[in-house]
Order: C-alpha cells, then sequence, then structure tokens
C-alpha cells in the first residue's frame, strides 16, 4: 500500500497514535532499576528469603551479610540495617535470593524483548501491521491480568511465577506494538526519517513508565499498589486494540517502485571487492540474487537513506554502503561481517542490561554508601529515557557525515570508556557513567541497525538484524549467571565481572573495527585502479 492512497488526515492519526503507544508500551521494562524498589516494597519473591524470628535476616545469607554490615555504608547505623523496616524504607532486597529473582525478571525481559525481534519481522512479513499490533496488545492485557491477580496466582499456583510471566509478557507485547509502527515511516516519505526518529525516541522515553509510576507510588504513601497500577495500564492494550480495529492500516506503507538503491557501478564495484577478499563470497554462482520476499522493516527504513542518494551514502559510509546488497540472507549470515558484529552487538547487550539491573548493588559496594547508590539509581531513572531523546538528532548526523569505521571507532571506545568509569569507585565518576551510558545506549542500537542497512541492505534487513539482536537475546540469559557469581563468588564486589566484560569488550571491538577498516582500505584501492583503467 502506497501512502497517496490513504488520506492525510488518517495517516496524522495513525502516526500519533502509533507515537503514543509507543511512548507508553515500546520499551518500559528497561526501566526496571526504577520499578525494583516498588517491587520490594510489596514484597514480591520475599518468602524465599530466610527471616528469623525476631525480623532481622538470617545472617547466614550472603546478601544478609552485605547488607548487615554498617561499614559498607555511610551515615545508616547498625540498628538501622538489622531492622526489616528500616531496610525496606531504602528499597534493599531482604536477602540474595529475592535479589536473584527480582533480576531474574529482567534478564528474562530483556531475552524476549530482543529475542522476538526475528518472529515479529516474520509476522509482519506474513500478516502484516495490524495483526501484530493485535498480538502486541494480547501481551499486554496478559501481563496487566497477571500483575493485578499475581498475588492470588502464587497462592493458588504456587509452582508458577505470576511476576517472571507477567514481566516476560510485557517484554513481548511491547516488541510487537513497537515494530508493527515502522512501515509508518512511509506513510509521509518525504517525513519518513523524522517519523522514525520520532517513533525511536517514544520507545526510549517509555523507559520512564515505571518511573513515574514509582513517584506517585512514594506520593501515595504506598497505596497506588501493583495491582491498582495495571488496572489503569489496561488502558494501553485497550487503546491499541481498538486503534488497530478501527483506523490503523492492514498492510505496511511502501516505498514507491522508484525508491532504488545500489544500481550503479561504484555499488558494483563494492560488491566485487567483498567477492574478491572473501572466501566465502567466492562462490558467486551459489548466490540467489533475487529475494524471495520484500522486507517489512527493510521497507520501512529504506526511505530515508534513498533520499540521501546512493553517490552519498557510498561516499560518507567510507566505501562500505551496498557491500552485500543483493545477496541473499543465508548468504550474508555465513560471512565475517555477520559474525563479527553480532559478536560485538552480544558483549555490549549483555553489558548493557547488566548494568540496568544491577546499578543499584553496584554502587552500593564501590561507594561503600546506600545514600549516595540511592542517588545514582534516581538519577538514572531519570536520565535513561531522556538520554534516547536527547541523542537521538546528534546520532543521525554522525552516522549520515561519518564513515562506518569512525562509527564503529567511536562506538567501541565510548564503550571502553563506560567500562573503565564503571571500575572507579567515586560519587562523581558514576554520575559521569551514568551520562555517558543513556547516551551511548540508543547510539548502540541506532549504530548497529545502520550498519546492518548500510551492509546487508534492506531487502533482507528483517532476517539479518533480527538474527543478530536474537542470538543477542539468547546469551543475554547469562547475566543471570553473572549477577549469581556476583552475589555468592565474589561477595557482591561487582570490578571482576565488569572487568572481564570490558576485556572480551576490547579484543572483539578490535577485530570487528579492524576487519571494517581493511574492507574499506580494499574497496578505495579497487575504486581508485577502476577509475584508472
Amino acid at each position: 500500500m502506497l501512502s497517496p492512497e490513504v488520506s492525510t488526515n488518517k495517516r496524522l492519526l495513525q502516526c500519533a497514535s502509533a507515537v503514543f503507544w509507543c511512548l507508553l508500551s515500546g520499551g518500559p521494562i528497561f526501566g526496571f532499576a526504577a520499578l525494583k524498589p516498588v517491587l520490594i516494597k510489596e514484597k514480591v519473591y520475599e518468602f524465599v528469603c530466610d527471616i528469623s524470628i525476631n525480623g532481622t535476616v538470617s545472617a547466614a545469607d550472603t546478601w544478609g551479610r552485605f547488607v548487615m554490615d554498617p561499614s559498607k555504608f555511610s551515615g545508616v547505623t547498625a540498628t538501622a540495617l538489622g531492622s526489616l523496616v528500616d531496610i525496606s524504607k531504602a528499597s534493599l532486597a531482604k536477602c540474595t535470593d529475592q535479589d536473584l529473582k527480582l533480576n531474574m525478571m529482567f534478564t528474562v525481559g530483556a531475552m524476549v524483548t530482543n529475542v522476538s525481534a526475528l518472529a515479529i519481522g516474520s509476522c509482519l512479513d506474513n500478516y502484516g501491521p495490524k495483526v501484530c499490533g493485535l498480538i502486541g496488545a494480547f501481551f499486554l492485557y496478559l501481563a496487566c491480568f497477571v500483575f493485578i491477580y499475581g498475588k492470588e496466582i502464587t497462592a493458588q499456583f504456587p509452582i508458577l511465577d505470576p511476576y517472571l510471566i507477567g514481566y516476560a509478557s510485557m517484554a513481548l507485547g511491547g516488541p510487537f506494538a513497537y515494530m508493527s509502527s515502522f512501515q509508518l515511516s512511509n506513510a509521509f516519505p518525504e517525513k519518513s526519517g523524522t517519523i522514525l526518529a520520532i517513533i525511536t525516541g517514544a520507545f526510549d522515553a517509555s523507559s520512564a513508565v515505571f518511573l513515574v509510576y514509582r513517584v506517585f507510588y512514594k506520593a501515595s504513601n504506598d497505596s497506588f499498589t501493583l495491582d491498582k497500577f495495571f488496572k489503569l495500564y489496561l488502558a494501553v492494550p485497550v487503546f491499541i486494540t481498538v486503534a488497530q480495529i478501527f483506523w490503523m492500516p492492514s498492510d505496511s506503507y511502501k516505498t514507491g517502485p522508484e525508491t532504488t538503491l545500489c544500481s550503479d557501478d561504484a555499488a558494483e564495484l563494492t560488491h566485487s571487492s567483498a567477492t574478491e577478499n572473501d572466501a566465502l563470497l567466492a562462490r558467486e554462482e551459489d548466490i540467489n540474487h533475487a529475494p524471495a520476499r520484500r522486507d517489512s522493516i527493510g521497507d520501512a527504513l529504506k526511505q530515508p537513506y534513498a533520499s540521501e542518494g546512493e553517490e552519498f551514502l557510498v561516499q560518507h559510509s567510507g566505501g562500505i554502503f551496498g557491500i552485500l546488497h543483493g545477496y541473499s540472507a543465508h548468504y550474508q549470515i555465513l560471512t565475517p561481517w555477520f559474525f563479527l558484529m553480532c559478536f560485538f552487538s552480544t558483549i555490549q547487550m549483555l553489558r548493557l542490561n547488566y548494568f540496568v539491573a544491577t546499578i543499584g548493588t553496584q554502587y552500593s559496594y564501590m561507594l561503600n554508601s546506600l545514600s549516595q547508590s540511592l542517588v545514582l539509581n534516581r538519577i538514572f531513572d531519570i536520565f535513561l529515557p531522556l538520554g534516547g531523546i536527547v541523542a537521538i538528532p546528534f546520532i543521525g548526523l554522525f552516522l549520515d557525515y561519518c564513515s562506518t569505521v569512525a562509527v564503529l571507532t567511536v562506538l567501541l571506545g565510548v564503550s571502553l570508556l563506560i567500562g573503565v568509569l564503571g571500575l572507579i569507585p567515586n560519587f562523581y565518576t558514576g554520575i559521569m557513567n551514568i551520562s555517558l551510558f543513556v547516551v551511548y545506549r540508543p547510539f548502540f542500537y541506532t549504530a548497529i541497525s545502520d550498519f546492518c542497512a548500510k551492509v546487508f541492505g534492506f531487502d533482507t534487513f528483517g532476517t539479518v538484524y533480527g538474527s543478530i539482536i536474537c542470538i543477542s537475546g539468547v546469551v543475554n540469559y547469562f547475566q543471570s549467571t553473572l549477577d549469581k557469581l556476583t552475589h555468592t563468588t565474589f561477595k557482591m564486589n561487582p570490578l571482576p565481572i565488569n572487568a572481564m566484560l570490558v576485556s572480551v569488550t576490547a579484543v572483539i571491538g578490535v577485530m570487528t573495527v579492524g576487519f571494517v577498516k581493511k574492507q574499506a582500505e580494499v574497496y578505495k584501492t579497487r575504486v581508485h585502479a577502476h577509475h584508472g583503467a
């Protein structure tokens, strides 16, 4: 379906509706750091703790020893730490098992969000955005009802974990609703880049949902309980359902047939360069150059690149643009381009989500101060949704005018800087770390998307990008193992795990940047030889 077939007012309504629900449901699970104190006060998973008769945490518990040690916290008396009530006011988990189970909620949620990317892309291609959006609404309904009746479900069916199921459902519903909105970038082709930026910004800002909830929870003296919040939140899937039924499109908006990329000699030369310098690309006769289907997500992202022009893209990407365009997804996935970017994305996503889930406990240990760690946690809760909104315009300009090698180099450099800052036990360094982190996170996701579009193309974008995110999501489950090691083996010390993650990032990142730089240099040599001939 092309945009002129639908009235302007209806397209405006569709875009506004998508932005609204992305703002409320796109990725609220990433606001876990703000939700966790509420979950603790609501006594979620508190039953797993070994509580003694006098109301204190058993000293046999690792987390209990950490919390009960007054030397770990400035300005907090041993008496306060020995009381469950006062510990609760500080929003600390009561024991190791409770903290691990709470963090597992986020681990599973982040994994489900990323693993679902490939399935959502397939759903969009085969059934369209309306069905995709309704599936998203269904999982949001499920999440709401599970949280509303969480205590009753726990009492009646002890074998079930309603909070884990509810959080995973929310993590699945959000991406279905969010990714079904991508195709709206072609509702107004001349403004496609702006529409995508607004939708992406709404997704980033959605992490503030739980921050807003926590503010109201505190203002109500803890009477605005989880079940009350999710009764109110039911309005979101209801709105998505009504919108999908009455005014959202059944078919994705497509780019016009005149929108073509990678058709000139420069692109063909790039293909030749890649073929001659990669053993896997040497068997060109085995490649299927005609994709079997049109990729909905790739088509949605295509228009902003097409408006810039292929010559601009080839020049400003440093010769990387179009290097694997036209090849089948199966073929592309077997190249070093895919493997290296997949490895790099996996370690970055593991680091990002590990930090989101454990920021409070990390700084509690490193600063020996509960009060300072709580301040940093609150700063993080506020900065996280703002980071994407503030950074997206600058990220777009950077990706447009800098080469792919430069982008990856900066991506690696900032990642390593964040890692090093995370090893320094200082309050102001912590603020710097958080400030960089909240900007780096949208930069990372946007840069990976941009890399896949420029290198692999738009016909296979959903499959290739979805595979990278899906694999990264599966590996992200090992975040729970890292969390457990921190609690047990390293006695709450986050430095060994963080140092290991930074080291792996350095090795994989240097390999990735080195490979891309080498391919770019080979391309430039080919171009000069081609023009000289």
